[in-house]
């Protein structure tokens, strides 16, 4: 008898250590490790290594991470978020490093009902991007804000030059309406792929427009080579661009060609130069704390705060989708968290304090975005 109950014991004790693992919270991250987002993709990384030092336990839970690598290439995106979510079970999926990414990854969201949180800018309206949410804050907010100092400098005229992808549709799209609002021409509208290696034609075209200043739509590494080749022309206009530029291998690339160059970012790239009464100031210290804890360095970049920003976000849904006693790894639950996480109010990350609501995918506003110039290869805050 002593021996049947000693069995039942341990198998009762079997059955609540496999329940404990079952109800473990899985995060799917996906970024590009390889290909020409990578300069982007492993920022990005290292970011969520950052937010598991910083949060591995949720109300009790343990937060299991499993990351792929979807090459810079979008079907490889949504191929790794289908075998995440139906192998691997997870109960969100946080990426990628590029906006064709993302947007193939929503398409998986929509369909399996899983909640989204995009690290880079992909916005779907309606029903097609019901279980997604975007970190980086939108394209409009922070172009507006490059228009008006444009207009304090001066510009008359502008020409653009961005990505031949959903990003660069996105700046343009953004910059036209608060241009024409500001009373300044938008006088080119040149592309490029993200793998190319020149951009001698597009810049031609430019350079002959005699734009007062030029503003590019791209990102990442990729996103020096318009500089570059404005420079190697002798084009002394003034530069400006996006936050999808502010990282040090886009600096190092860009060299003196990008010197002097201003575009709006998230607070936690100067976040040593914010006031102390600033919430955002605290946050992003932690982060650099949590960073260097988990990398051996302290970080560089506004990409690796966007990653983090999505692990706080995750971690602040997760908390509250568990008082509707659903459990992790269920449909149930992955349905409560995407409704946590678009209710999400007043919450305090690295690049803003993020407020989401059902029907809108981004959560910043005014407060995610400063305005930053390139000197001697340091973002320094302009007043």
């Amino acid at each position: 008898m002593r021996k049947l109950k000693t069995l039942a014991a341990a198998i009762m004790g079997a059955g609540l250590a496999l329940n404990a693992l079952a109800a473990d919270l899985k995060v799917g991250f996906i970024t590009s490790l390889s290909g020409p987002v990578s300069s982007l993709g492993i920022p990005y990384a290292k970011g969520i290594q950052a937010g598991v030092a910083y949060k591995s336990v949720i109300n009790g839970h343990k937060v299991q991470m499993f990351q792929l690598d979807d090459a810079s290439d979008p079907a490889t995106a949504a191929r790794n978020a289908r075998k995440l979510i139906e192998e691997d079970k997870v109960d969100v999926v946080i990426g990628t490093a590029g906006s064709p990414g993302a947007l193939a990854i929503a398409a998986v969201a929509r369909e399996t009902r899983t909640p989204l949180i995009s690290i880079a800018n992909a916005n779907l309206p309606g029903d097609d991007g019901a279980w997604m949410v975007t970190l980086p804050q939108p394209a409009p907010l922070m172009i507006n804000a490059v228009v008006e100092r444009m207009k304090q400098n001066g510009v008359k005229t502008v020409g653009y030059i961005g990505f031949s992808d959903a990003w660069g549709d996105l700046v343009y799209d953004a910059l036209v309406p608060a241009a024409k609002a500001a009373g300044i021409q938008v006088v080119t509208n040149e592309r490029f792929a993200r793998a190319d290696t020149s951009v001698t034609g597009q810049v031609l075209k430019i350079v002959a427009a005699k734009p007062d200043a030029v503003l590019t739509g791209t990102s990442g590494t990729p996103g020096a080579l318009p500089y570059r080749a404005l420079a190697e022309r002798g084009w002394k206009g003034q530069i400006y661009g996006t936050h999808a530029l502010i990282n040090p291998d886009f600096v190092r690339v860009g060299g003196s060609s990008v010197e002097g160059l201003l575009a709006p970012t998230g607070p936690v790239i100067v976040a040593e130069q914010l006031p102390e009464s600033n919430p955002i100031r605290k946050v992003s210290m932690e982060f650099r704390d949590a960073y260097k804890k988990a990398n051996g360095a302290v970080p560089t970049d506004a990409f690796s705060a966007y990653s983090f920003d999505a692990w706080l976000l995750f971690a602040d849904a997760a908390q509250r989708a568990m008082a509707t006693k659903a459990e992790p790894g269920t449909p149930q639950f992955r349905v409560a968290l995407r409704d946590a996480i678009v209710s999400t109010k007043e919450l305090v990350g690295t690049h803003g304090v993020y407020n989401f609501k059902p029907n809108d995918r981004y959560g910043s506003d005014e407060r995610s975005r400063v305005m930053v110039k390139l000197e001697k290869g340091e973002w320094k805050l302009v007043q």
